[in-house]
């Protein structure tokens, strides 16, 4: 096989900040090479508030399985590292000119998400031990401000691939499943703005 070479590319979306990144990839005869992060490349990508990765996590998730929604004060790049995903994202920034909107990104290796603060993230694994991979601007810590969402709001309007049965603690986590709706978060937040 001879060499080929996809440059790194980047496209919008209809949440404001939110970009879809396909990684640069060499590929010839032994295989592939991604370029997860280069600092020169993706600065003129990324907002200026994100200088430096300051914490890295891989999950494992089983086929059909759902980790989020989560929206916590940092900023985050996600891809699969292997398998699939069905990558879910929220916009519930109050401040945000899209605020409400949904996006969805069929995750593979070399397709990233950036994820502005605020915005909940979650993913459906769609092949066994799906790896997906998190870069986050700031370390997580216990406590930190942030929103959870019920990723089965029917609000969402979000057509999961894999049916989610809410009962499974093997497919979705109690708290998960437990999370407010997008409509209870955006009424907590339009009382707490009314209140200041």
């Amino acid at each position: 096989m001879s060499l080929h070479i996809d440059p790194l590319s980047v496209s919008g979306s209809k949440i404001e900040g939110l970009q879809i990144i396909n990684s640069k990839m060499v590929t010839e005869g032994r295989g592939t090479v991604r370029e997860l992060y280069r600092q020169s490349s993706y600065s003129e990508i990324l907002p200026n508030t994100v200088s430096a990765w300051n914490q890295v996590n891989l999950t494992r998730t089983r086929r059909g399985a759902v980790r989020g929604l989560h929206g916590e004060a940092m900023s985050k790049l996600v891809t699969v590292a292997y398998g699939s995903a069905f990558g879910v994202y929220v916009d519930t920034r109050p401040e945000s000119k899209t605020i409400g909107a949904v996006v969805t990104v069929g995750l593979k290796p070399g397709i990233q998400v950036f994820v502005p603060q605020g915005v909940c993230n979650g993913f459906q694994a769609l092949d066994d031990n799906t790896e997906y991979l998190y870069f986050f601007d700031n370390e997580w810590v216990s406590g930190m401000s942030g929103v959870a969402l019920c990723p089965l709001d029917s609000g969402l309007g979000i057509d999961w691939p894999i049916h989610i049965d809410p009962n499974n603690r093997e497919q979705i986590s109690e708290k998960d499943s437990k999370a407010p709706s997008l409509h209870e978060i955006l009424n907590l937040q339009s009382r707490e703005n009314h209140n200041n």
